[in-house]
């Protein structure tokens, strides 16, 4: 846009301003060619049409209704089917739903026990407690798993008192990250999904509904110091609670987060492991189909995981820390 009476062309020696005001171009001259004057007054002629133009395309543009709001998918569960359950010693376990990603037992014993899940090089250890069904993601993606009950001999020691092999063949990469499992515990009647969907009516793609809800926890969670002093090996985070009391550490940030998401179909992954190689440390990455600005300062790009440090963000970290992957080092992945 050309300034109001503003020059717009000075020579040397000789001056021609043109003044641009609402209703009229005014031509002032000295020394120029009536071929010359032609040029610039079609020139400032353009500049206003464009002008023009641009304010009219905004105002339409202003008035347009909004999109239709974003669609919450079908809930997808993950639970344990006694029906679809084989005796496996002390062990039952139900590998009905292997292409959904997950793998479901339900253990009984007097002793101590954790659920070991194998993959390549990669091995899982789980908490397994007495009585109660578990969900546990298989999340080293499609391919040959092995399945082990250790129990407690004394201390720190465990034997294997049960193991089989399964192959798994996951209808596609993301469906561990769509689901509740034991590290992201969430129900269709959750108080975290019930949030998810009133935050998704005002919102209009993935990307939307991702930020609102990166902005929602940044803004209502505040980190739990005394928590994170006094918290002990073994323990679950329960994103209902997280909401309720509106505190927490970095695992109770990163299941909620991961709650959300995948409650509105967006795959996510919490991520445990080390930050700046000696602080233990919980974050997410997420996969979005669209893309847009996670927050002001963090673009996202469509069809890729996204990584995101809800409890540095909430902290007050600057930005360009939070996107330095040099500072992370992943361990574990849920």
């Amino acid at each position: 846009m050309i300034p109001r009476g503003r020059p717009f062309v000075k020579g040397k020696r000789n001056l021609l301003h043109i003044f641009v005001s609402k209703d009229r171009i005014e031509l002032r001259k000295g020394g120029f060619g009536l071929r010359r004057l032609r040029i610039l007054c079609f020139a400032a002629a353009i500049c206003l049409l464009l002008s023009a133009c641009g304010s009219a395309a905004a105002a339409e543009t202003k008035g347009e209704a909004p999109g239709p709001p974003y669609i919450m998918p079908e809930f997808r569960d993950a639970r344990f089917h006694e029906e679809a359950a084989t005796d496996c010693g002390a062990l039952r376990l139900d590998d009905a739903c292997l292409d959904q990603g997950y793998v479901a037992v339900l253990a009984q014993s007097e002793k101590r026990m954790k659920f070991q899940i194998l993959s390549g090089e990669e091995t899982y250890n789980y908490d397994l407690p007495d009585r109660e069904a578990q969900v546990f993601p298989l999340n080293m993606g499609s391919g040959s798993y092995t399945f082990r009950l250790m129990e407690q001999i004394e201390g720190t020691k465990y034997a294997c008192t049960w193991s089989g092999s399964r192959q798994v063949t996951l209808e596609d990469e993301f469906e561990p990250f769509l689901r509740p499992s034991q590290m992201v515990a969430y129900s269709a009647s959750s108080r975290c999904v019930a949030l998810t969907k009133q935050l998704a009516e005002s919102c209009e793609t993935d990307t939307e509904l991702a930020s609102a809800i990166y902005e929602y926890l940044v803004d209502s969670i505040r980190y739990d110091k005394q928590k994170a002093a006094t918290v002990q090996s073994g323990y679950l985070p329960d994103p209902d609670e997280t909401l309720a009391t509106g505190k927490g550490i970095c695992f109770d940030y990163a299941a909620l987060a991961a709650a959300m998401l995948r409650s509105a179909g967006i795959p996510c992954k919490l991520i445990t492991g080390y930050v700046e190689n000696d602080v233990y440390h919980a974050w997410n990455c997420f996969y979005l189909e669209s893309q847009g600005w996670v927050t002001v300062q963090i673009a996202a790009s469509p069809d890729t995981w996204q990584r995101v440090d809800i409890t540095f963000a909430a902290s007050g970290t600057p930005t360009n820390a939070l996107q330095d992957d040099s500072r992370y080092t992943p361990r574990f992945t849920y």
